[in-house]
């Protein structure tokens, strides 16, 4: 068992369907553990005076104050903790602004699962590579770690959060789930069920087979691909 301590994330996240979400993503990516949640500027300083805090997963459109004008006070007030920006602008003028704010990655909303775990497998890369650098090339080595493709968009329509209780329905049922089983489980309509489980599909992970009965044509079954 590895006793390296956890990077401890606090997510400041304004719609609190979304911050739960991001504590759940957070939490099932190995290495991290999410030590608190806020909502406004205001709560996220209390928690961080209150609470060791490595990163912060930080929205940029809070009710109180701009991410990044939080990320400057914070600075400003002697903490420390990266930050990884969560925000649905595509304004290359506020990335540059985070750079010298300590936002060390941005994330576009909405995102999946695995477009934030990629972005904390990377940040916990460059995590472990403090130290003093022999040279040039270690550097680099260290920079190069952060750096990642373009995020996964969700097609038009579909919600991060929604999705998330989707997964969860279909890797909670070893049997497999219909379309129209994930909708009575999600509360959602069969028709925006089937297009939550065929991005599964397309996104490798889950499969689907179909469900042969004594009348009619046949249903889709979708199964979780295991180790997804």
């Amino acid at each position: 068992m590895s006793t390296e301590k956890p990077i401890r994330v606090l997510v400041v996240e304004d719609d609190p369907v979304a911050a739960d979400a991001h504590v759940m993503y957070v939490n099932r990516v190995p290495g991290f553990t999410a030590v608190g949640k806020a909502h406004t500027g205001a709560e996220a300083r209390r928690a961080l005076d209150r609470t060791a805090v490595d990163l912060v997963l930080l929205d940029l459109h809070l009710p109180d104050v701009h991410g990044l004008q939080l990320a400057r006070s914070l600075r400003a007030l002697g903490h420390h903790a990266d930050v990884i920006a969560v925000t649905s602008a595509r304004d290359l003028a506020v990335v540059r602004e985070g750079v010298s704010l300590g936002v060390v990655q941005y994330v576009l909303k909405p995102f999946t699962f695995a477009t934030l775990r990629d972005r904390l497998v990377r940040y916990a890369e460059f995590h472990a590579s403090a130290g003093e650098a022999s040279g040039q090339d270690e550097v680099d080595r260290a920079l190069a770690t952060l750096r990642a493709p373009g995020p996964v968009a969700l097609p038009k329509g579909l919600s991060a959060p929604t999705l998330e209780r989707v997964t969860v329905a279909l890797r909670d049922c070893d049997e497999g789930l219909t379309a129209t089983g994930v909708a009575e489980a999600v509360g959602i309509s069969r028709i925006t069920a089937r297009r939550y489980l065929e991005h599964l599909v397309d996104a490798g992970r889950a499969a689907r087979s179909p469900q042969y009965g004594t009348v009619g044509r046949p249903e889709l079954q979708y199964r979780w691909v295991t180790g997804s």
